[in-house]
């Protein structure tokens, strides 16, 4: 402590100490003197540095080389790796230049003032094993956020360690598992899955040993009541839980969800319910209030943590009081199992989520929810005569996400619902989540972000698409060589001295009208087989004879 230094207890005759890249020889010098105050007399970090490849184990060494692609010796001035960023950043279609629509993934703003704090160096570089009496303000940062978590969300205790949605499955589940074990009840083994759910819910629920039970949806995408009585029936001897999406993964909401918690709860089973549509209800219903007894919660979609591109997500779940105990753990605390290598997940973000609630506040949550709603009815409706909505509620309502059915247009058209996609990418939009959770379809989430300019442009551009199909199920334009099938138009292919198709230059890069060139979008590169590129993978490295050793 005196020397500023933590050092990781192992066991009685072993230490960890950790060293990355950043690490000085001075730090290592006063680590050596913490063991002997002579240290620096009888060792010499340079015979260190010359012995370390007989220090370190064989299966350990560097063997390969690294770092050998040529970019890493293109560029030696800030300039140089300034423009390169720049010119990777403009093959992205990204929030900063028009609404990423994606269903399900609620892509909304990361506003500046809340990512800031992840810079300070009392965030970013405290150990995730730090001993907490150095941790204070972390420690209540963690307290705080469990605590709005909790009650935006209805339950008595949250967990911030599962890293992802998937993993707050997996961490929640555990807890129920446990919880039936405690009773005496660990043969209670099967989970109750509705077949709208996402493909993590029965992944998760194998993961920890359950059987799952597929649960009919009806037409409407709504969970079938009369076969979750059926299957809650047969297997009440052995019902462990059942997961469910609320709002569903239709976009509605499930006008029975009590009814169905009340079901599972009156058949011994426990209710986990699925909170990736969290943005539909923070301020206006509360998941424990519902009747779910574990609930997840992606930080990095309803709480601004950024989405995409691999993470680092956080899915701490809430979980009603009789559950509390089973909860993760931790080793470094000295308490039970944990499902993250940290304590606290990915902690160097919550400070994100911390942020966006409190400086929204109750109302501000509230009206983020309202207007999330909002804006996926208005985009509902203004499309609706151009494109079915697959899914709406007995209101004739969707929730904070919507569905347009693009499978008629195969049959009147030839065009397919990835035709659509890709043509969206010359209007300068990133296209909404295409073929899921129903093959054909494309569901739009708009978030509460985006204002109601955004929404119309959006809207203009499906407009303009649906008028383009209309063309070609009229007759009046080729189904073989028009602009959805050849989509997405690069400059490259738009400048060429030879242009065949039977549609103009200007139909193809600016289907939005001269006004769009001021936003436009340029894609680097045109359609692709997507198929033959998964069956014949062709790595844009060097190639191997170049990079052999």
């Amino acid at each position: 402590k005196e020397k500023r230094i933590n050092l990781r207890f192992v066991d009685s005759d072993h230490l960890g100490i950790s060293f990355d890249q950043s690490t000085r020889r001075v730090e290592l010098e006063r680590l050596l003197s913490v063991f002997r105050t002579d240290a620096m007399e009888r060792v010499s970090i340079d015979d260190i540095d010359k012995t370390l490849s007989e220090v370190i184990p064989p299966p350990l060494r560097r063997s390969s080389s690294y770092l050998i692609h040529p970019v890493f010796e293109m560029y030696h001035s800030e300039t140089e790796m300034l423009r390169y960023l720049r010119h990777l950043q403009v093959k992205d279609v990204a929030l900063d230049q028009s609404m990423i629509a994606l269903g399900s993934c609620t892509m909304k703003l990361n506003a500046t003032t809340e990512m800031i704090p992840v810079n300070w160096r009392g965030f970013s570089m405290l150990h995730p094993f730090a001993p907490l009496e150095q941790a204070q303000g972390y420690s209540q940062l963690f307290e705080e956020l469990e605590a709005m978590l909790a009650e935006i969300t209805g339950f008595d205790a949250v967990s911030l360690q599962p890293n992802a949605g998937s993993q707050g499955e997996y961490a929640g589940l555990l807890a129920i598992r446990a919880y039936h074990a405690s009773r005496g009840q660990a043969h209670r083994t099967v989970c109750l899955i509705p077949s709208s759910a996402h493909g993590t819910n029965p992944a998760s629920a194998s993961m920890v040993g359950f059987d799952v039970v597929v649960v009919k949806c009806t037409e409407q995408g709504e969970v079938d009541v009369d076969d979750l009585k059926a299957k809650a029936a047969q297997h009440a001897n052995n019902l462990a839980a059942l997961m469910v999406t609320y709002p569903s993964t239709h976009g509605v909401f499930e006008e029975t969800i009590k009814d169905i918690c009340a079901i599972v709860h009156d058949h011994g089973g426990q209710v986990y319910l699925d909170g990736a549509n969290l943005n539909a209800m923070v301020g206006l219903a509360r998941p424990g209030d519902i009747g779910g007894d574990v609930c997840h919660m992606n930080l990095h979609k309803t709480f601004a943590i950024p989405h995409g591109g691999g993470g680092p997500g956080v899915g701490p779940i809430g979980v009603a009081a009789h559950l509390k105990k089973f909860l993760p753990g931790h080793v470094t605390r000295k308490t039970r199992q944990a499902v993250s290598g940290a304590p606290w997940g990915s902690a160097g973000i919550l400070a994100i989520s911390w942020m966006y609630i409190r400086m929204l506040g109750p109302d501000g949550v509230r009206k983020a929810s309202e207007n999330a709603i909002l804006s996926a009815n208005y985009i509902a409706t203004r499309l609706s005569a151009h494109f079915p909505v697959l899914y709406k509620g007995d209101s004739g309502r969707v929730a904070h996400e919507c569905i347009f059915d693009f499978r008629p247009f195969k049959e009147t058209a030839g065009v397919s619902v990835e035709d659509v996609a890709k043509r969206l990418t010359d209007y300068g939009f990133h296209a909404p989540t295409m073929s899921w959770p129903v093959a054909g379809t494309l569901m739009v989430e708009p978030t509460e972000s985006e204002p109601k300019v955004e929404l119309d442009r959006f809207c203009d551009a499906m407009i303009s698409i649906a008028g383009e199909i209309q063309m070609m199920a009229d007759g009046k334009m080729s189904k073989t060589d028009n602009p959805l099938v050849n989509a997405p138009h690069t400059a490259e292919e738009v400048t060429a001295d030879i242009w065949e198709h039977p549609y103009t230059r200007a139909k193809a890069a600016f289907p939005g009208g001269s006004g769009q060139s001021a936003v436009k979008y340029w894609p680097p590169v045109s359609r692709i087989d997507n198929v033959y590129g998964d069956r014949n993978l062709v790595c844009s490295c060097p190639p191997m004879e170049a990079i052999a050793v």
